[in-house]
């Protein structure tokens, strides 16, 4: 099935120059010029991605991540500033999956949206039957977390994780007690040889543990080992 990429961006010659370049890949592209307008239209018809641009009039793209995730866990892509570093690190923090930074490679940017969209489609691949479901379920104390059906509880309560979020908390619980190192939480969650920082590793953890104080402010399920990594404990 052909994947549905959203662009939202002021900037006229980035959405056309990169709409053209998506659509040579084979992607359907919708494109809006600011926060605002594409609010709606993105949680009424929500697209396979999203990429926002951060700097936008009107509405920006903080503000747009904020509105939209509190309605769809779809990945997002955030544009930032060139070596703006408070941007990424805000977009990170409210749940973005990965960023770029302008001026941007066209074809580094293809490659993030292959590698995020991979890593969705493996989350959604067709419904498994209730026993294939079961067998896939992970259950680490409080924490539920089904892969198929990309579903994660703390006790009885739902908490929505985006996809990257979902596989770093997947591999920390998958061994209980073991440390891993912010390099291996990026294999997990960053493959085809895509370069991230350890700060976007520390920024996603954040969030993740912020989700979950959310539904119970006594979460500490997920430790952190300075100068070694993060584990997770289920006691």
């Amino acid at each position: 099935m052909t994947a549905t990429i959203a662009l939202v961006d002021d900037d006229r010659n980035i959405l056309t120059s990169v709409s053209i370049a998506l659509q040579a890949e084979g992607f359907l592209t919708r494109v809006y010029g600011d926060g605002e307008s594409a609010l709606k239209a993105l949680v009424d018809n929500p697209p396979d991605l999203a990429i926002f641009d951060v700097k936008m009039p009107r509405m920006d793209g903080l503000e747009l991540l904020r509105r939209f995730r509190e309605r769809q866990p779809t990945p997002v892509i955030f544009l930032t500033s060139k070596d703006d570093e408070l941007d990424e690190a805000l977009g990170l923090a409210m749940g973005a999956d990965d960023y770029i930074a302008k001026p941007f490679s066209q074809r580094l940017l293809i490659a993030r949206i292959r590698a995020i969209l991979r890593r969705t489609e493996a989350r959604e691949a067709s419904a498994p039957g209730e026993s294939e479901v079961a067998a896939g379920a992970l259950t680490r104390g409080r924490l539920g977390m089904d892969p198929a059906r990309h579903r994660v509880t703390w006790g009885s309560e739902p908490v929505t994780l985006t996809v990257t979020e979902f596989m770093i908390l997947e591999t920390l619980a998958q061994r209980p007690g073991i440390v891993k190192t912010r390099n291996q939480l990026m294999d997990a969650a960053y493959q085809d040889d895509i370069y991230v920082d350890d700060r976007t590793i520390d920024s996603h953890i954040k969030r993740v543990r912020r989700k979950f104080r959310a539904v119970d402010p006594e979460f500490d399920a997920i430790e952190t080992l300075y100068g070694a990594g993060y584990r997770f404990s289920e006691e």
